[in-house]
């Protein structure tokens, strides 16, 4: 038997939901009467109070990656901050009222749910999810997921270890502003440097940026200085392989891939929040959120037009839901 909580849960929901693919501000539609998603024996349905937006949610809306996608009717949304309200029969990680956050698609690019975060429930098997650091607030829990866990399966994949040099290309989004804090943090880089435009400098030292480079004003792979370690969240392979040391690792999240480096898609895991939990509550890590970027959910057509502007600091979330 699947426990409930005492709150009823409601059979229908409201949502955002796609029924074709294309712009989100085009297709996106806010739907009174979704369907609760069904709960598998290894999932919890968590009431949503704050979801993210990353790239691959508009990315995804536009087709690009329709041949290995879920088919439509699609509610978007990869990251959530919530609370357990039911818990699956083989469910045992979590118990209804614990506060939790994830990245609720196993594989961000093979098959992803349907049913995703941008609802008022979402169900998620309990491996890909975390309790929720005490500390933050569901905003700045939802913000987290996808870009932490990129952020540090990247620079575990690139051999980053303690005493080596770090080179963050788009040190200001959403990945990169973690990828700093990871590197300095958790991974112990002994020098790190990152790439934003002008007004983003300060920023980049704010997340602990040894050097903040200008990619408006200079070519980082013309610097003298090579890298360790180059972690391209922008697209820029052809140009960070210029970058790193001989026999040094260059990891993209984006765009076409010039060798060596390596691109990878994310396996999202609850482990990953779970050994980054105790950098959070100690403030070590922080979450970045652009000053503009929480939306209320009446408004998701907007949050995902802002996002598409290429120009976000850190992250967009939205809150309240509904």
């Amino acid at each position: 038997m699947a426990s409930d909580s005492n709150d009823t849960i409601p059979s229908k929901i409201k949502a955002w939901v796609y029924a074709e693919r294309g712009n989100p501000v085009d297709v996106l539609k806010l739907v009174p009467d979704v369907g609760v998603p069904e709960l598998k024996e290894d999932q919890v349905l968590v009431k949503v109070v704050a979801a993210a937006l990353n790239p691959i949610d508009f990315k995804r809306a536009l087709g690009l990656f329709k041949d290995i996608d879920s088919p439509p009717p699609i509610v978007p949304g990869y990251d959530v901050a919530g609370v357990v309200v039911k818990v699956g029969d083989q469910a045992k990680k979590f118990k209804v009222g614990d506060e939790v956050y994830g990245d609720i698609n196993e594989k961000a690019l093979d098959h992803p749910k349907q049913h995703g975060t941008l609802a008022e429930y979402t169900a998620v098997e309990e491996r890909l999810l975390a309790l929720k650091p005490k500390n933050l607030s569901f905003v700045e829990a939802a913000s987290l997921p996808l870009a932490i866990e990129t952020a540090y399966e990247g620079l575990e994949r690139a051999g980053s270890s303690p005493g080596k040099s770090i080179l963050v290309l788009g040190g200001a989004g959403g990945v990169g502003s973690l990828v700093i804090q990871l590197a300095k943090e958790v991974f112990g880089a002994s020098r790190v440097a990152a790439t934003s435009s002008t007004g983003k400098l300060d920023l980049l030292k704010s997340l602990g940026a040894d050097l903040a480079i200008d990619y408006t004003k200079e070519n980082f792979e013309e610097l003298p200085e090579k890298f360790d370690v180059v972690y391209d969240t922008v697209g820029q392979s052809e140009r960070a392989v210029s970058a790193v040391k001989e026999g040094g690792n260059v990891v993209t999240i984006a765009g076409a891939v010039t060798p060596p480096a390596v691109q990878f898609i994310l396996t999202s895991t609850g482990s990953i929040l779970e050994k980054l939990n105790p950098f959070l509550e100690s403030q070590k890590i922080k979450p970045a959120i652009d000053p503009k970027g929480t939306f209320p959910f009446s408004q998701a057509p907007e949050a995902f037009s802002y996002l598409q502007t290429g120009r976000v600091t850190g992250k967009i979330v939205i809150h309240p839901i509904p």
